[in-house]
């Protein structure tokens, strides 16, 4: 027998087969130890009435209990060794186990004990008042009495006889057969017989009639009987006993007196036989069967003992082994399903969710550990249900994040102060500020959106005023961000278009776009068909005014004074010249606003450049060109870009010489006041990138914000259009345009212009 390993965790399968596996060592032990305790009841019970059978089986019951008593105790001292292999390792609930075996085996031994220490005083003394004086006394005293008894009852029956033998006296042999039955009759003999001296059957009444060998008297009690002339006995009582068929008898002999006198007479006996009564055989037979044991366990007094008490000291070894061994046992049937729960909830208090082990078990316990993993099992499931929700939460906040991050308007949260709670790198970009690192701060810290911060925060607060009565959702507004330079008009840098909202936890959404280039655009639209207009409206009447003037210095050509012909000839030219300026200018507006749709066809780029700088090689400002071998044909309209590169070198020479002119020394040297003109493959786009860069001295902040609208220059002499045409041309050729000021070292010297192709 074995006790089972203290549960950890494990697998459920094992765990149930081990708890079966328990089960059937629990149910063999007590079986063998209630076989053992009844087969110990059967012999002590037996002890009394049958001790020739109890010394027989002794050896053998005393040899089996050793070998039990000895098992169970080998049992104790492992499971012993093993609680304290434990309590060392520190296995979780060893020391609950040791506890609750150490409870249920005092439980257990105490009372055994006690009951032992009561049991051995009272087997002891038991055992020496069965041989009291007294009983002995009584038992010789009984005995005496039915001595006496039985010789009352044959005197009686002797004396009775002779008295009856007196009838026979005088009778023939052949008249005695009826006085004998009148005999049997007056003594209440069962038989009667006549036999002679010699021990010859003469006459008979009873049963003895019908015997072939009937019973004689022997010859000892035939010569008492003559002698003393009656003889009494009892026959059969030594053969009588519980379970015999023998029948004790009283008989009596006696001698049968005769008249005659004679010497060839034969004397003859009278034998009557009577049943003793069935109560005093019992009675007899009990006190004499009672009296020889009484003797026999006399004389083995000290050997009855020893039995006695080995049989209890046994059953006493047999009963605290194996409570100590159930003790342990069932206290780790009670312990486990506590461990369980003990080392389930220690998992769960750790975050372990995984499905716990149950007990089979019907009782409360068992219902204990199944609704414990229940529970975790619905915890667990909670949690993953969670875990998906957050999931699913994640994903989509990951997923809200990645928009707002790629999104080109700019969202910001803010709070009720106006405080920054968060914003997307649309925001930042959009507002030119590093508005993560300003987390917490209002936008009224950020410089240069304290206007912008003000008036997000009025419309604000008129949208709560408002939404009272009129429940709308959101308010929508423009703004203007910059500010104006000097000299030139008070012209905003950025354009804003913002929408506000208050969210469920009252904070505030703001959105805003940069309008800026739809405001670009929407003005170069403007301006377009303002220049389409003014094209038409001042083109007709220059032809008119040239002519007239022609004519007129014509007519009055040599009619005039030397000094009024020259002041003739002085204004009619500066007439023509000035309509010439004019014509160009509107020719200008024409072209702008009247530009042909792209034609795009593969053009090769470096063979159009080349072509292109044969008509400035006897500039002023060197070019220098930076030609990839490894660009393939690009899609575009040869004649428009052929228009775009005049208008960017053009722009370029006039930058560059404009700084030449500001600073001769500063920019010393051909290399430093050299135009680069660029071709470029892009290997991540497979695009073609049309670079020019000059030296000259940059652009303005505000200029470079608005470059491409029409008109927007800083030329003293200039239109504003070539930019523009530019940036209309790639607008056709789906090319991305860049200009951007070169700087080193914190100063300018140059610009950039660039633009993406798209291969063919």
């Amino acid at each position: 027998m074995s006790t089972p390993d203290l549960v950890t965790s494990g697998d459920v399968v094992q765990s149930l087969g081990s708890s079966r596996n328990i089960r059937r060592a629990v149910a063999l032990g007590a079986a063998l130890m209630v076989l053992m305790g009844l087969v110990l009841l059967y012999m002590l019970t037996q002890a009394t009435n049958n001790r020739e059978m109890y010394e027989q089986n002794y050896a053998r019951l005393f040899t089996v209990n050793v070998v039990v008593a000895g098992s169970l105790l080998l049992g104790i001292v492992w499971v012993g060794v093993r609680l304290v292999q434990r309590v060392r390792q520190g296995r979780f609930g060893s020391r609950l186990l040791v506890k609750i075996a150490t409870i249920f085996a005092l439980v257990g031994v105490a009372p055994g004990l006690l009951i032992y220490v009561v049991s051995y005083q009272f087997v002891s003394r038991s055992i020496e008042t069965w041989f009291d004086v007294k009983v002995e006394g009584a038992l010789e005293a009984g005995l005496s009495l039915g001595r006496v008894t039985l010789d009352t009852l044959s005197n009686d029956l002797a004396s009775k006889a002779r008295v009856a033998a007196t009838q026979l006296s005088d009778t023939t042999e052949g008249a005695s057969d009826l006085v004998l039955a009148r005999v049997m009759e007056q003594l209440g003999a069962t038989e009667a017989t006549v036999w002679s001296s010699s021990g010859k059957l003469l006459a008979s009444v009873g049963p003895i009639g019908f015997q072939l060998s009937p019973d004689k008297p022997t010859g000892s009690q035939l010569r008492t009987a003559r002698a003393e002339r009656s003889v009494a006995w009892v026959e059969g009582l030594e053969e009588a006993g519980p379970g015999k068929l023998a029948h004790p008898q009283l008989k009596a002999l006696v001698l049968i007196p005769t008249a005659s006198v004679g010497l060839a007479t034969e004397q003859r006996l009278l034998l009557v036989q009577r049943a003793l009564p069935t109560n005093f055989v019992t009675n007899a037979l009990a006190v004499e069967s009672a009296n020889r044991e009484y003797q026999e366990r006399a004389l083995a007094r000290e050997g009855l003992k020893r039995m006695y008490i080995g049989t209890l000291t046994l059953s006493l070894f047999l009963a605290v082994f194996g409570a100590i061994l159930l003790a342990v046992i069932l206290g780790n049937q009670i312990a486990r399903p506590l461990l369980v729960l003990a080392e389930g909830v220690s998992q769960v208090a750790a975050g372990d969710l995984t499905p716990k082990l149950a007990m089979q078990g019907k009782d409360e316990l068992g219902g204990l550990t199944r609704a414990f993993a229940s529970m975790t099992q619905q915890l667990a499931d909670a949690r993953q249900s969670v875990q998906r929700s957050m999931s699913q939460v994640d994903s989509a906040r990951a997923h809200l994040q990645t928009i707002l991050d790629n999104l080109t308007s700019g969202v910001l949260v803010l709070n009720a102060d106006g405080s920054v709670r968060s914003a997307n790198p649309g925001a930042a970009r959009i507002l030119k500020q590093p508005l993560e690192s300003f987390r917490g701060a209002t936008l009224r810290q950020l410089e240069g959106l304290e206007t912008f911060a003000v008036a997000v925060q009025q419309q604000f607060s008129e949208f709560l005023s408002r939404r009272l009565e009129q429940p709308n959702d959101h308010w929508q507004q423009s703004f203007e961000l910059g500010v104006a330079h000097e000299g030139m008009a008070a012209e905003q840098a950025q354009t804003l278009i913002a929408r506000g909202a208050i969210l469920p936890d009252r904070s505030r959404l703001l959105v805003f776009d940069d309008i800026t280039d739809i405001v670009s655009a929407q003005r170069s639209q403007a301006w377009g068909e303002v220049a389409r207009r003014l094209a038409h409206e001042i083109k007709n009447p220059l032809t008119p005014i040239q002519l007239s003037a022609e004519r007129l210095e014509m007519k009055l050509s040599g009619k005039l004074q030397a000094s009024e012909q020259a002041v003739l000839v002085k204004s009619v030219k500066t007439i023509v010249d000035q309509v010439d300026a004019m014509k160009r200018l509107v020719n200008d507006f024409r072209d702008y606003a009247r530009l042909p749709a792209a034609v795009l066809v593969p053009v090769d780029l470096n063979a159009l450049v080349v072509d292109v700088m044969h008509l400035y090689e006897s500039s002023a400002v060197p070019i220098q060109l930076e030609l990839d071998a490894q660009v393939p044909r690009v899609l575009g309209d040869a004649e428009q870009l052929r228009q775009v590169l005049h208008n960017l070198l053009q722009n370029a020479q006039d930058a560059t010489e404009q700084a030449l002119t500001a600073a001769p020394a500063a920019s010393a040297g051909s290399a430093a006041a050299s135009i680069v003109l660029r071709t470029q493959l892009l290997p991540n786009s497979g695009r073609v990138r049309l670079s020019v860069l000059d030296h000259g001295g940059g652009f303005p902040e505000n200029i470079l914000k608005r470059a491409f609208e029409p008109y927007v220059t800083t030329k003293q002499r200039g239109t504003g259009l070539g930019l523009a045409v530019v940036k209309k041309i790639a607008d056709d050729h789906a090319s991305r345009i860049e200009i951007s000021n070169r700087v080193q070292d914190g100063v300018v010297f140059g610009a950039q212009v660039s633009l993406s192709l798209a291969s063919a």
